[in-house]
Parts: structure tokens; C-alpha cells; sequence
């Protein structure tokens, strides 16, 4: 449990929280946006 007390409770911990946070989001909006342009008819 100490390494939820290091990544809740300092600063580091939050920032880097966030920070992968961050990248799993626009994973998956990366993902949602290319299947969306991969199903478009060219030209259109």
C-alpha cells in the first residue's frame, strides 16, 4: 500500500498519474478517430 501513498500523496506521483492518464485517453481517441477516417469513402 506504500505505493499508493507515493503516487496519491506527492507530487511526482500525481503528475506522473496524470501523465499516463492523459496518454491512455488519447490512445483510444487516436483509435476512435482512425477507425472513423478508415471507414470514410475517399473524397468525401
Amino acid at each position: 500500500m506504500q505505493i499508493w501513498k507515493e503516487l496519491l500523496g506527492s507530487d511526482y506521483g500525481l503528475m506522473s498519474l496524470f501523465v499516463v492518464l492523459f496518454v491512455i485517453g488519447m490512445a483510444i481517441f487516436l483509435v476512435v478517430m482512425f477507425a472513423r477516417k478508415s471507414r470514410e469513402r475517399p473524397g468525401s
